[in-house]
């Protein structure tokens, strides 16, 4: 195999792209709009594993996504490793704790908590700031010598037409495209706000009340909402006043210096759609993950390298 198109220019794209390049196959991405408007250049992007599933599989993307991350670390990339603390109930997904290098990972104590949170794990993790990353990526890939244009893509039967392996990395526009019924959005308002003094958390025990504080270089992102098949993507002050009154009962005593407000509509299905298409041979699947893009992207890449490789 000589070439490939990747479609879609957001994490996941681009990650695909350059594991595919890195397989020696000329490759180059078509995508509706730029990366800097894509809902990757919005979010918080730490490492955490929100809302995905099959478990096996993301734990083990999510595991060497956090290996490939440390490989940036060197690197002017916007990564970098910063403790994160994590509330689970039971049932909450846990099992990433295990991927990860002994150490990293231990029980939050008690006076280590915000408040209203009963259990947590805190781990060293990447944050991953979007608006450094994912230039960095793009640099890469055309460094790589790889090509980008923009197009819309409507249907299968378009997608199939692009090239001898088409990797659809559309996200929440494979809803259209693949006629996907399981594929819906969850909205996320946020915040992005001056830093805190504050450890970044996160608490997403529970449904309809997530929380969290997401420290970076010179802002946090603040959130959230995770509102299942919701559309809207204008502000919601109502929203706003919400997430600020989490924070406060929180037990965070600094208030809040909101500098933008942000919504996102996060790509979400069952599970991750991870495969070649059943009527579209040349067409292989990558999207539907959720609110753990930045979690998983560098592993589920990896992974189709190995595929097309073999």
């Amino acid at each position: 195999m000589k070439s490939a198109t990747v479609v879609g220019s957001g994490i996941i794209g681009l990650t695909t792209a350059i594991a595919l390049q890195e397989i020696g196959i000329q490759v180059r991405i078509i995508s509706r709009e730029h990366f800097k408007n894509s809902l990757s250049h919005k979010v918080g992007a730490i490492w955490f594993p929100f809302e995905i599933a099959p478990k096996e599989k993301t734990n083990l993307w999510a595991s060497q996504s956090y290996t490939r991350y440390l490989e940036d670390l060197r690197k002017p990339s916007g990564v970098s490793l910063i403790p994160f603390i994590n509330a689970f109930v039971a049932g909450s997904n846990i099992d990433w704790q295990y991927q990860l290098p002994k150490g990293t990972v231990r029980e939050a104590q008690k006076n280590e908590l915000p408040a209203g949170m009963e259990t947590a794990l805190i781990a060293e993790v990447p944050l991953v700031e979007p608006m450094i990353y994912l230039p960095f990526l793009f640099g890469q890939f055309l460094e790589n010598g790889g090509d980008y244009q923009t197009q819309t893509i409507s249907s299968l039967h378009e997608l199939g037409g692009l090239d001898e392996l088409v990797v659809n990395c559309t996200g929440l526009g494979a809803k259209e495209i693949c006629e996907d019924e399981q594929l819906y959005p969850i909205r996320g308002q946020i915040l992005r706000c001056e830093r805190f003094d504050t450890i970044s958390f996160a608490d997403p025990t529970q449904k309809g009340a997530l929380r969290y504080i997401i420290n970076r270089t010179n802002d946090a992102v603040v959130g959230g909402t995770d509102y299942v098949n919701d559309w809207n993507e204008s502000i919601d002050p109502n929203d706003t006043e919400l997430i600020l009154k989490r924070i406060e009962n929180s037990g965070v005593k600094q208030k809040p210096e909101i500098l933008e407000e942000l919504v996102g509509l996060r790509p979400k299905r069952k599970a991750v759609r991870f495969e070649f298409d059943p009527e579209f041979s040349n067409v292989f699947h990558n999207y539907g993950h959720g609110g753990a893009g930045f979690t998983v992207a560098w592993g589920c890449a990896l992974e189709l390298a190995e595929l097309v490789k073999e």
